[in-house]
This record gives structure tokens, C-alpha cells and sequence, in this order.
């Protein structure tokens, strides 16, 4: 399941009536695994705890993860390495975020007032299945919940993949690294070459496809 619609609250923080999501994503700077956007209508009362996920201690942040998951509306878009390598990693965030905000809009059948984006960019013009108004903020993850609960959202769906994929794949220790360039994840790499899942376009994997050891 890539969406769910549980007690959804429109207007949380905005004008009355209003669908405001957040959107995040995570999983840029790995490389190995996909990039994973999520977007999030948030309920009301919302859950406690929302914050930044990379502030959020683990155990924590899986708890409000299910929180989420049960109580809002929300939806999770998954861009697989081959078309971050043909797209690049910027375009393939995009899209991700397109699609979790496309998965949404279709299990509560209505489009956002607005979508409130992590950074300083927003998929407008920049995704070509991007089609509803959007703000980018800053360190929105700090600073709005509904993006704060996004951000969760990803991060744990993403790292729920690369444990899983770490089973099929055990060289590369994703379960710990989760796919990013740690010194085993290197060391691995050059020892055992790229995986399926590794994002070939990126330097140091192409580095050890050029200069096999």
C-alpha cells in the first residue's frame, strides 16, 4: 500500500476548509536504493513528536511513523535507481514527489489547496506530472508538521527497503549505511563491484565500473 486516507483533517494551520500537505523526501545523497517522497495531510489532533527526521531518534521516529501512517492521510511515491540514472537525482526527487502527492490526491479524491515542499525548489515546471499549487520552505521540515510528518514518513519507508534489500545484497551493509558512501559501503563497492540497485550515474560507483579491482 502506497497511500491511506484515516481521519484526515483538512485546514490544519490554514484557512478553513483548506487541504494543505506537506511533501519530503529522502534517500538524495545515497548510492545505492531508490529516493522516497511522501506527502501528508495531517489529522486532528496530529501526533506528538513531529520534528525534522534526522533529529528524531529511531525508535521514536518509527513509532510516529505508524502514528502517521493509522491517523492521516498520506502517500508515498518510490523512484527506482535506473530512472534516477537517467533523469538525475534532482529530477528523479521531483517525480517522487509527484507521484506520492498523485497517490494521495487519488485515495482522498480532491486536490491540495496547496503542498508545502521541503527546500527551495518545488516540482512546478520541473516535473511534467506536477499539477497543483505549491510553496517551497527552507528547513521545512524544522518549521511546518506537515512536513515534519512527510519527512518521517519517507525516511522510513526508505530504510524499511534497504534492510530489506540488504538480505539479498548483504556485501554492502545497507542495513546499517541504508546505502549511503560509508567506508564499508566503499570498500564493498570496490571488492564486489555495483549491485542492481546501485546508482551507476553517481561518481563513486562509476568510479569502480571504470576501474574494476
Amino acid at each position: 500500500m502506497l497511500s491511506g486516507t484515516p481521519h484526515a483533517a483538512f485546514g490544519a494551520g490554514f484557512g478553513a476548509g483548506e487541504l494543505v500537505v506537506g511533501v519530503d523526501e529522502a534517500g538524495r545523497g545515497p548510492l545505492a536504493g531508490p529516493v522516497v517522497a511522501a506527502a501528508v495531510v495531517l489529522c486532528k489532533p496530529c501526533p506528538a513528536g513531529l520534528a525534522d527526521s534526522k533529529v528524531v531518534a529511531a525508535p521514536k521516529r518509527a513509532k510516529i511513523d505508524l502514528a502517521v501512517r493509522a491517523r492521516c492521510a498520506w502517500g508515498v511515491g518510490v523512484v527506482e535507481p535506473d530512472e534516477i540514472d537517467r533523469r538525475n537525482i534532482f529530477g528523479a526527487t521531483m517525480l517522487a514527489m509527484s507521484l506520492a502527492v498523485e497517490r494521495l490526491v487519488a485515495s482522498l479524491g480532491r486536490a491540495p489547496d496547496i503542498a508545502l515542499i521541503d527546500g527551495n525548489l518545488t516540482p512546478i515546471g520541473r516535473c511534467e506530472r506536477w499539477a497543483w499549487p505549491a510553496r517551497a520552505i527552507v528547513r521545512g521540515d524544522a518549521k511546518e508538521r506537515a512536513i515534519s510528518a512527510a519527512s518521517i514518513v519517507a525516511k522510513e519507508w526508505r530504510d524499511r527497503i534497504m534492510v530489506a534489500e540488504a538480505a539479498r545484497h548483504p556485501h554492502y551493509g545497507w542495513d546499517r549505511n541504508k546505502g549511503y558512501g560509508t567506508a564499508d559501503h566503499l570498500a564493498a563497492l570496490r571488492a564486489y563491484g555495483p549491485s542492481p540497485l546501485h546508482r551507476r550515474s553517481f561518481a563513486p560507483v562509476a568510479q569502480t565500473e571504470m576501474f574494476p579491482t
